[in-house]
Formats: C-alpha cells, sequence, structure tokens
C-alpha cells in the first residue's frame, strides 16, 4: 500500500481547517485541540472506573461477521470497573464501541467544552470506544459518512485511513460498510492480497488529548498500541453523493442485508466474502491490462 503520514498541527484556526482540510477532503491530527477541556487532564482509566464503575458496557471482539449478528450487537456485557481492571491487567479483544457514557452518567458532560472548527456538530451527546492492547476495528467506514472529530485519551492508537475512491482495491462487501474482516491492516500481506498494492492512503497514530479530523466517508482502522479509550463528535456530510450514499444505506441497505441473513443464513455472508475477492481481483485485472498494454 501507498501511506503517507496524515498531516499534524500544534493548534489551526478555524479558517485554515476549513481551507486546507475539510474543503480538501484531508485528514490531520491536530495535538493541542482540547488543552483547555477539564477532559484533558482529568480523563483516563482511573478517573472513568471511579466515576462509572457500576455500568453494564457493551463490548465487542473481532471475531468475524455471523448471520445470527444483530446491528451493532453486543458480543458480551461486563461492568465498567470489571472492565477497566481487565484492560490494564492483560491483552484483551474486547473493545466498547459507540457506547454513549456520557449519557449514563451526567457529570462527564461538564468536561468538555463546544468545539467548532467551522462545521455544526450534529446534536447528541458524544460516543465514546474502549480497547485493550493489541485489539482493533474491522476497517470500515461510518453509515452516515460523517465528518468525524475523534479524540483520544489514555495510551496510543494506530489509525489507517483511506477516502471512498480506493474502494475498488479494498475487498469491499457488498451490502455492507466492512471490507474482508481477515486482512491485517497493520501489516497486510499484499501476495494474498494483491488489489492492496494500487491503494492511497494515510496513516498515523494518536496520544492523549490528540484530536484526529477524518473526511466524509473515509475508511478508518484502529488499533490499540496500548489500552486507551476515545470520543467521538460528528458533522453531516455535505456533498450530496455522500448524503445520498448515506440515505441509501439506512434506509435501504441495512434492511436488505438483514433480510437476505435471515433468507440464506451463513450462506449470504459467505457469498458476499467470496464476491468480495473476484469482484476486486476483476477490477485488478483490467488495470493490470491496461498497464500492459501502455
Amino acid at each position: 500500500m501507498q501511506l503517507q503520514a496524515i498531516d499534524r498541527v500544534k493548534t489551526i484556526s478555524k479558517e485554515d481547517f476549513v481551507r486546507l482540510y475539510y474543503r480538501k477532503q484531508k485528514p490531520v491530527i491536530i495535538e493541542e485541540a482540547i488543552a483547555d477541556w477539564p477532559a484533558f487532564t482529568k480523563w483516563n482509566f482511573d478517573y472513568i472506573k471511579a466515576i462509572a464503575a457500576d455500568k453494564q458496557v457493551p463490548l465487542y471482539d473481532d471475531r468475524p461477521v455471523d448471520h445470527k449478528d444483530g446491528f451493532n450487537q453486543p458480543h458480551a456485557t461486563m461492568r465498567m470497573d470489571a472492565y477497566i481492571d481487565l484492560l490494564q491487567q492483560a491483552p484483551t479483544k474486547f473493545r466498547i464501541f459507540l457506547w454513549n457514557l456520557l449519557k449514563e452518567v451526567p457529570a462527564l458532560q461538564a468536561d468538555y467544552r463546544p468545539f467548532n472548527l467551522g462545521l455544526p456538530i450534529m446534536k447528541g451527546l458524544p460516543m465514546l470506544f474502549f480497547g485493550g492492547r493489541d485489539s482493533h476495528t474491522f476497517m470500515h467506514y461510518d453509515i452516515d459518512l460523517a465528518n468525524i472529530f475523534h479524540f483520544h485519551f489514555q495510551g496510543k492508537k494506530e489509525v489507517v485511513l483511506f477516502d471512498q475512491k480506493q474502494n475498488k482495491f479494498l475487498y469491499k462487501i457488498a451490502h455492507s460498510l466492512i471490507v474482508r474482516e481477515d486482512i491485517n491492516w497493520s501489516n497486510p500481506d499484499e501476495e494474498k492480497w494483491p488489489a492492496l498494492h494500487y491503494v492511497t492512503g494515510f496513516k498515523g497514530t494518536l496520544e492523549h488529548g490528540q484530536m484526529l479530523y477524518m473526511p466524509e466517508g473515509y475508511w478508518h482502522y484502529m488499533k490499540y498500541i496500548t489500552p486507551g479509550f476515545s470520543m467521538s463528535l460528528r458533522s453531516i456530510a455535505r456533498k450530496p453523493r455522500h448524503l445520498a450514499k448515506a440515505l441509501y444505506n439506512v434506509l435501504v441497505m441495512r434492511y436488505f442485508d438483514q433480510m437476505m441473513r435471515r433468507l440464506r443464513g451463513q450462506n449470504w455472508i459467505d457469498y458476499k466474502n467470496q464476491q468480495a475477492i473476484e469482484r476486486t481481483h476483476r477490477h485488478l485485472a483490467k488495470i493490470q491490462s491496461k498497464s500492459a498494454a501502455a
């Protein structure tokens, strides 16, 4: 893959952010975006454990998608204090994904400030994400193709990003928001997945208090190098084609996929996984044929 480092700045004005990154739909890491938030100094595992100890949290791991799985259905639940103990004791695959902790524990809402880099933030409270060492997300994009502001706390996280133009090379699964789950995006095998040779994207790391801007519809893979947690704010997609795709995803795609899972079971999942390879390699063959002719 051809990955360039995500731009990094310490701070940036609203005007420069819009001009250099939002309008160009280019990711950036802002290292001191939230230095004035109480969360910058307060939020760590000990604080979250103390303030949310008895909350039951939804947990996800990296098992392959099964036809019986519901949309965003957790694989387990656990008390927050027990989960944080688990994170600190040993590597675990269990992650918290899209959990509204600030609704469960309203006191946490006082720890962040209004955020304005020139894009209106969607109403509603931020979602939180937690993970242990070496746990990771699948490569995916968000169903609404939103602009995302992703704030990291405690520890270090690896990030790999692609825009929607890379879809034909990513072994994308039809009628879903993910690619083949057996690709290791930290160290992909390009002999097994040859189309990845043609992929261009971005790579970077996040540490405590740093914020990543992910443009509309960007594919993202995140791996916790050390245990940590993050929070995301969102701004609605502005590009008409992204808005149209978001509406299709929400109103049509996910319901069609759920129906096919009920009708065909695991055969539907297996079929989509095989089609991801065949379709990608057909496109790859066309690209290679053109290169050879030239």
